[in-house]
């Protein structure tokens, strides 16, 4: 067990898919957010554009490439030394296989060589937390919007580790949407960003699509419908400049005013009066300003993680392992890797 009042840095390892990203952290449950020592990050955006997508094989090499450089880095910029470290966490999953098993390796060799215990972190429960980062982070309970890559969930968060699914993904998530309908424009990769940069240019209410499965209970998500609509309106478009910022204005707002109707929905179904949004899509500036306005109005409280922490990165994985590393869960040697995992299965912390 790491003493969380005397505790010494735990490496947090990412390398669930297209980004290497390693940190150190100090957890002090008193003075969170003041703990994060350094951190670093490698993005294969360039590696992977020219094939319009991540491609798994490379992502696995590159990882390997760039994960020890990226270690001496993290531990330079935080003046330590490997021995000064008191545990390892990574990404376990959910992710890519081969990816996931590289960062499982190097952590597993490092905590082995270091006589220090590690721990498999699950990269959902890593984004959850990320506003546990900042200078004023949520106290549980609090309902969790979880927006990244595959995954758009709602979670209800009565403390860390004890989780319930309130929504899920039922085909396309948000960010795969994104993605997704950014290609069929034509747009460069990654499509996420660049469709969102375009969407600002966009007239208002020029194109309007529908707000998939707000007109019926529950809080699951689909977006594969809305990609199909954007796809026979782009196709019957004149295909200008205009008209394709138009029309990812249109799908912008749809993906955010159906995120922020399930939001509400779902702190109206747990009770909760504090919401956390997290993932990529949670960096979002359309998404955050109609939250932030909606909690100002219903009278809930918005945290977010700061932009750098949305995407995938070592810190929320250091702090995620961090917590559990203090209250006593480590792992044996086994290198284990789950490329598919219930957040509800964790045990508490």
């Amino acid at each position: 067990m790491i003493d969380s009042k005397n505790s010494k840095p735990v490496l947090g390892v990412e390398t669930s898919c297209d980004e290497t990203g390693v940190a150190l952290l100090r957890w002090d449950p008193e003075k969170p957010g003041r703990g994060l020592l350094s951190h670093a990050l490698f993005s294969q955006i360039a590696l992977h554009a020219q094939y319009g997508g991540v491609v798994p094989e490379l992502a696995s090499r590159d990882h390997v490439r760039k994960l020890v450089p990226l270690v001496r880095e993290a531990l330079k910029e935080a003046g330590l030394t490997p021995a000064d470290l008191g545990g390892v966490a990574y990404t376990a999953g959910p992710g890519l296989v081969g990816a996931l098993l590289v960062g499982a390796s190097a952590a597993r060799a490092m905590a082995w060589a270091l006589g220090v215990p590690a721990i498999g972190v699950h990269h959902m429960e890593g984004h959850l937390l990320a506003p546990l980062l900042e200078d004023d982070p949520p106290a549980t309970p609090f309902v969790a919007l979880l927006v990244s890559g595959g995954h758009s969930m709602l979670v209800e968060v009565k403390a860390i580790g004890e989780y319930r699914i309130l929504g899920d993904t039922l085909d396309d998530a948000a960010g795969e949407a994104f993605d997704k309908t950014a290609k069929m424009m034509g747009l460069p990769y990654p499509g996420g960003p660049a469709l969102a940069k375009l969407a600002e240019q966009g007239t208002p209410g020029k194109f309007r699509f529908s707000r998939p499965m707000v007109d019926r209970p529950g809080l699951d998500f689909s977006f594969s419908g809305l990609k199909t609509q954007v796809l026979l309106a782009w196709n019957a478009s004149d295909k200008t400049d205009q008209t394709r910022a138009d029309i990812a204005r249109g799908f912008e707002e749809a993906i955010v005013d159906t995120l922020a109707i399930k939001c509400r929905r779902a702190l109206e179904a747990s009770g909760a009066k504090r919401l956390v949004i997290a993932g990529g899509v949670g960096a979002n500036k359309r998404l955050r300003e109609q939250l932030a306005e909606a909690g100002a109005k219903d009278g809930f409280r918005v945290y977010f993680p700061r932009l750098a922490f949305c995407t995938d990165n070592g810190a929320m994985i250091a702090l995620a392992g961090a917590i559990r590393l203090a209250s006593g869960q480590h792992q044996d040697a086994t290198i284990e890797v789950h490329p598919r995992w219930s957040l509800e299965s964790l045990p508490a912390a």
